[in-house]
């Protein structure tokens, strides 16, 4: 069964006005309830996640900010979204939700969180509306507790995973492939182990083979024991922040790609959704529920 993590929280409201669309996650649950994609059956609703697996990866400076509600105004700007005791509850729920899906995916070959993939997260600071980063938490995890020693990030959000570049550029056990805008944020950027860089208004048969061509790659070269896949739809050519050319269509192949390959080379997979910023939220919905409708297909 495919196992998805989901709590309310994960629509934490933000300050009117605000670009960040958090409505966008009870929406897609309710969509794919709707639909008949999962049911009740298929959620689970995480508790906040140990402190002990954050300073495995954030610095205990930080953290303290964080849990204290210390981080100065201009940390706060960078971060991006207005601080609040119940935002950092919500960041330490969704990075449990994560390692969770971690074990739900050694069990079942696949599993995803509705929120998550908060890459710009670095080891001592918030950026781009990521306080704590879900994916190098749960790496970090899976080396400590279950031994692991090729961990595979797969991150094709429109935006360079630098926070997740830096945190694991001294780390063997940890490889991180980057597919992105070339000329969005961030400026700069943190030098992954493998960076995509792509042109503006990149096009579905474009960004595919390239894709195609670097998945193989990595597969046959790396033998990743775990994919984690970040599966942003702000690759999408309505997107308010992006800046390719990707269809809907084209954004549900690239989910099939990567997805099939996991499967295909019995590789577990957890997968967060990322950013998704289109000015119409059904078409973010859409996007985000795609990746769902294909996990099922391919793995139930």
């Amino acid at each position: 069964m495919l196992k998805i993590a989901y709590h309310p929280c994960y629509g934490h409201p933000v300050e009117a006005g605000h670009r960040f669309p958090m409505d966008k996650y009870p929406l897609l649950i309710e969509q794919l309830l709707y639909e008949g994609t999962i049911t009740e059956d298929n959620i689970f609703s995480p508790d906040p996640v140990d402190e002990k697996y954050v300073l495995s990866t954030h610095t205990k400076e930080y953290w303290e900010k964080l849990k204290n509600q210390t981080i100065s105004y201009r940390e706060a700007r960078k971060i991006g979204l207005p601080m609040s005791d119940a935002l950092v509850k919500r960041e330490l729920i969704i990075t449990q939700g994560t390692i969770e899906c971690t074990e739900f995916a050694f069990q079942n070959g696949v599993a995803m969180n509705i929120a998550g993939g908060t890459h710009h997260a670095y080891t001592d600071h918030g950026e781009g509306f990521c306080l704590l980063n879900d994916f190098a938490v749960a790496a970090n995890y899976l080396i400590q507790e279950k031994g692991l020693e090729r961990i595979l990030i797969i991150d094709l959000d429109v935006h360079q995973g630098n926070g997740t570049a830096e945190i694991f550029q001294d780390n063997p056990k940890v490889f991180t492939f980057s597919m992105h805008g070339k000329n969005n944020y961030p400026m700069h950027k943190e030098k992954s182990d493998l960076d995509i860089p792509l042109e503006d208004q990149t096009t579905d048969s474009t960004y595919l083979s390239i894709l195609k061509k670097y998945i193989d790659v990595l597969f046959n070269e790396i033998e990743p024991q775990f994919v984690f896949f970040l599966s942003g739809v702000d690759i999408l050519s309505s997107d308010k922040l992006g800046k390719l050319g990707m269809s809907i269509q084209g954004c549900k192949e690239r989910d099939e790609i990567v997805l099939k390959y996991c499967h295909d080379h019995n590789v577990p997979v957890a997968i967060s959704m990322g950013g998704g910023y289109s000015p119409q939220l059904h078409i973010i919905i859409e996007a985000h529920a795609n990746t769902f409708r294909i996990a099922n297909n391919i793995y139930f």
